[in-house]
């Protein structure tokens, strides 16, 4: 009954202040100064707590402007002195207000006494040790509130998720409190995300692919398997379906189903099958498709871009590597294949994709048959064109088989290996500014640094997380793994757009998570100061309040007009770049011109050059014939001589027999032939 009267009734200031400071983190006496920051709160939350903080126990800012090297001592510095001559009972109050509005349960969560209270005021410390972070020193929280209002230890920035049970930090994994029969371990498999449930379809275990479908409850952690059936016989498919087993596919949630793309099965088909399980009915189904379907495979990327499944690359069941593009429109369920202008992926399989702005798809890593790549690769959908952008900030390992998921413009990828060892990293990247940056680490948990694992993005309590399951790393494993990411990445790329001053820039180009902290700080300070003073129903605050915003307005303004000045100077640039290369355009235009002209020449040159060959050709036939009809004539000629010749001969021969017969018979005395003998 104590506790609720003094939930009711509250401490009178300044022990209510004095307790709320001990509570978020601020120790020391009133004077001390104490530059702790809680670590449970958001980083501008925690800079506004601060700075009200040293205003209620120091006073206005006084203290000169800390070195330009230490972004987080400045930005703490700002905070403080933007607060002007705030009295120390306001800030007390304000103070109050902004922890209860981030954490309405405190009070119930403190000491039970006003004594208790007091003694934990001034003589406050730490249960850790502090946390040394570019030279600024950071109380570590050790504790936090459980149900029953007792402390309990946890680690560095822990919050309480409604329905996880466990503590889970901020870009930490974590593993919840699992109930119901866990699924087969498992890896290659099909994750999706539907009314906070997580779908889990196939996979390969052993070397053995999987058909079954499970399904866990991310708001009771529970799981459960899903008795799918088949769809009968229809005059369109006149045998049973047949769903069979596959691996590395994909799933993709599309209106009320669960749409399984390609994968490796035991018997592959000749093309890429979509196979679809109806969520009313439980049942599954293969979908009609018409085109040119693109040839079976495992190991694709599939991204879901408006009504239309973008797919690319894979390994075939050849184990031929692939880095062809397919677009399939799920409204008319009608493929297509494009032929996307510049330098695409080199063949790849087990990459990971995804979408920005509905127009630019990305294409990260991957592996061929002896090596892993850590490219990165953007295709603009609407223009078709590739492109390989330059990367900047912690560029990850090479790696395959790892696997992301969007939240915003942030991309996290998880998981992978480079055929050595898994990939122990948890990276973001900024999609707007292609910026990386590592969330965690995770040495030691092996089912995190696997390949073949999934990845989802569920919800909790309003808030976004990361849940994975599965995968392989010298063995299989059906564990799940819950990470929360902080808005800090969020903020980073609204504030690398936004025209700041140097300050804020400079803190931006620091590596260290200093940076966070002091850019989130510049983002949101002014804007969350000003609504605290304008709940201050103090005018002489109000006023003092107004003048920092303009003072700080003007800043910004003289900043855009700067950054528009240089804008303008780039336009400028680029048009006279642009008359340059129109005016180069005509030229060429002229001299193609002028070619086409000699070529047209040439080619009636060449017409005319034809046609006299054609006509001589056909005399010189003419010739050839009369050439041989001359060489028969000759042959007949020569024949008729010497057959003249012959008889010429056998005629003087005759003569010369008849003469000489007369002469030896008259000698001989041989009477004389008569006329008739002769």
């Amino acid at each position: 009954m104590a506790t609720m009267a003094r939930t009711n009734t509250g401490l009178a200031y300044p022990d209510r202040f004095y307790a709320a400071a001990s509570y978020a983190g601020f120790g020391g006496s009133p004077n001390s100064a104490n530059k702790d920051v809680a670590s449970k709160f958001s980083n501008e939350v925690a800079l506004i707590l601060y700075a009200l903080y040293q205003q209620a126990t120091v006073g206005p800012c006084n203290v000169p402007k800390p070195s330009p090297w230490s972004p987080v001592e400045q930005g703490k510095w700002k905070s403080w002195q933007q607060l002007g001559n705030m009295v120390s009972a306001e800030a007390m109050r304000l103070f109050v207000k902004i922890l209860e509005e981030e954490d309405p349960g405190w009070y119930s969560r403190t000491s039970n006494s006003v004594e208790s209270v007091r003694d934990v005021q001034m003589n406050h410390n730490s249960n850790g040790e502090p946390i040394i972070e570019n030279g600024n020193s950071f109380a570590e929280t050790k504790t936090i509130s459980a149900e029953n209002g007792s402390l309990m230890e946890a680690q560095d920035k822990d919050i309480v998720l409604e329905g996880l049970g466990p503590v889970v930090v901020y870009d930490q994994w974590v593993s919840p409190p699992i109930k119901g029969q866990r699924p087969k371990a498992r890896y290659e498999h099909g994750a999706a995300v539907v009314q906070d449930k997580m779908y889990i379809y196939g996979g390969n275990h052993n070397g053995r692919y999987l058909s079954d479908l499970n399904v866990l409850d991310l708001r009771s952690w529970t799981w459960s398997k899903v008795e799918a059936s088949f769809e009968s016989k229809s005059e369109e498919s006149p045998s049973p379906v047949n769903i069979a087993p596959c691996a590395g596919h994909s799933m993709i949630p599309w209106e009320n189903k669960l749409l399984s793309i390609a994968g490796h099965t035991k018997d592959p088909s000749e093309t890429i099958q979509i196979k679809a399980f109806d969520l009313q009915t439980g049942t599954w189904s293969i979908l009609k498709t018409y085109g040119k379907a693109p040839v079976s495979r495992g190991g694709q990327s599939v991204t879901l871009v408006g009504s239309t499944l973008v797919i690319f690359g894979g390994q075939d069941a050849k184990r031929t590597l692939l880095n062809d593009l397919h677009i399939l429109d799920l409204e008319t369920m009608t493929w297509d294949d494009f032929d996307a202008v510049g330098v695409p992926p080199s063949p790849r399989s087990d990459h990971a994709a995804a979408v920005h702005a509905e127009r630019y798809l990305l294409i990260f890593g991957g592996g061929s048959h002896a090596t892993c790549f850590n490219d990165l690769h953007v295709l603009d959908l609407q223009a078709m064109e590739w492109s390989r952008p330059t990367q900047q900030g912690e560029i990850p390992s090479p790696r395959a088989g790892h696997t992301g998921v969007t939240v915003g413009e942030n991309w996290f990828i998880v998981g992978g290996g480079d055929n050595k060892s898994g990939a122990s990293e948890t990276v973001v990247l900024n999609m707007s500014t292609l910026v990386w940056s590592v969330v965690t680490s995770v040495e030691g948990r092996v089912p995190l640094a696997s390949e073949g694992l999934s990845l989802v993005v569920g919800s909790i309590s309003g808030e976004d997380i990361l849940v994975s399951f599965g995968g392989y790393n010298g063995r299989y494993n059906n564990e799940v793994n819950v990470l929360k990411p902080s808005h800090k990445s969020t903020l980073q790329s609204k504030i690398m757009e936004a025209p700041v001053p140097d300050s804020v820039s400079a803190v931006q180009n620091a590596t260290n998570p200093t940076r966070d902290l002091e850019s989130d700080f510049e983002v949101g300070q002014e804007g969350k100061i000003r609504e605290i003073v304008m709940d201050n129903t103090d005018s002489e605050h109000m006023y003092m309040q107004k003048s920092k915003g303009e003072e700080t307005s003007e800043l910004i303004i003289a900043t855009l007009k700067a950054e528009k000045e240089e804008l303008e100077s780039s336009l400028n640039k680029e048009k006279l770049q642009s008359l340059q290369l129109k005016e180069e355009l005509t030229q060429a235009e002229t001299r193609n011109t002028d070619l086409y002209k000699v070529l047209q020449s040439i080619r009636g040159q060449l017409a005319a050059e034809q046609s006299r060959c054609f006509k001589l050709e056909v005399d010189v036939a003419e010739l050839r014939q009369k050439l041989q009809t001359m060489e028969t004539l000759q042959k007949e000629l020569e024949l008729l001589q010497r057959q003249k010749a012959a008889s010429e001969q056998a005629s003087l021969n005759a003569k010369q027999r008849q003469g000489s017969g007369g002469v030896w018979g008259w000698l001989a005395g041989s009477p004389p032939q008569n006329a008739d003998d002769a």
